[in-house]
């Protein structure tokens, strides 16, 4: 049975396809743009091709996400809280925390044995979540995204960034460049700024060993760093978590899909 499971976010679409639940055939990504359509169509059609599969072999299309009710092709629609728990197991068996860290805010999880989420807290104050802080900190000291980790990692003496408002941090960034501070020092100070923040959200709901995170920032390794330093022990990342949501959603929809036809275990 194949399932097909779509996060549609504000920043990008993802598209997991599964065999029975279990066998990942293709994971694709792609900019969701003012156009939701567009992009789930564009992104749909890629995981197909990736999995060499036509439409007609595709039994179930389950959606998540931010614009999880734009994909008119679903057959269900999911929570994003409930997909990627499921996601952070299918990667990491002995998942039993899950922090999924986007561009608004973070969100903390913990679940059963099953997958199921008994607990949950989300950041409230703004820019907390640390996507979108980052994204204004690398705008700010003129570093790309994909070079913001990597610069911070060179950090030798990290300066702290103080605000929880992004754009109030402007003023904090400039200041310190203008003091002449190393550029990774600030950049290392902000991702430690947000994890001491994240880090308040995960305690909210109890850590338990194993902690998997999932959204944007698993990309990013300076935060992955940051995050372990603080937390003192291991945290789940890889670059296949950032599909959690999408796997999640394909794993709900194949559930689904047998309880309709009654072979549900």
């Amino acid at each position: 049975m194949i399932t097909v499971g779509m996060d549609i976010g504000t920043r990008s679409t993802r598209v997991a396809i599964l065999e029975d639940g279990q066998r990942l055939l293709a994971k694709v990504r792609a900019p969701t743009g003012y156009n939701f359509l567009k992009s789930i169509e564009s992104a749909y059609a890629q995981a197909l091709s990736e999995a060499h599969l036509g439409t007609d072999q595709v039994e179930y299309v389950a959606a998540t996400g931010f614009g999880r009710y734009r994909a008119e092709l679903r057959n269900l629609s999911v929570t994003d809280i409930t997909a990627t728990a499921r996601g952070a197991r299918f990667f990491f068996p002995g998942t039993k925390c899950v922090l999924d860290v986007g561009a608004g805010n973070a969100r903390a999880s913990k679940i059963d044995g099953r997958g199921k989420v008994v607990k949950f807290r989300a950041t409230e104050k703004c820019a907390a979540g640390g996507g979108g802080f980052l994204e204004r900190i690398a705008f700010y000291s003129q570093v790309s995204m994909d070079s913001l980790g990597p610069t911070a990692l060179s950090s030798k003496s990290p300066v702290a960034i103080s605000t929880v408002c992004s754009v109030l941090a402007e003023s904090e960034v400039i200041n310190l460049i203008t003091q002449e501070v190393p550029l990774e020092d600030i950049l290392m100070g902000a991702h430690q700024s947000v994890v001491g923040r994240v880090l308040l959200t995960l305690k909210q709901v109890g850590i338990e060993p194993e902690v998997t995170l999932t959204g944007g920032l698993v990309e990013n390794p300076a935060f992955v760093r940051a995050f372990e330093d603080k937390m003192g022990g291991k945290l789940n990342a890889s670059p296949d978590l950032y599909y959690a949501a999408a796997v999640g959603a394909a794993i709900l929809g194949h559930q689904r899909l047998l309880k309709r036809r009654g072979t549900a275990a």
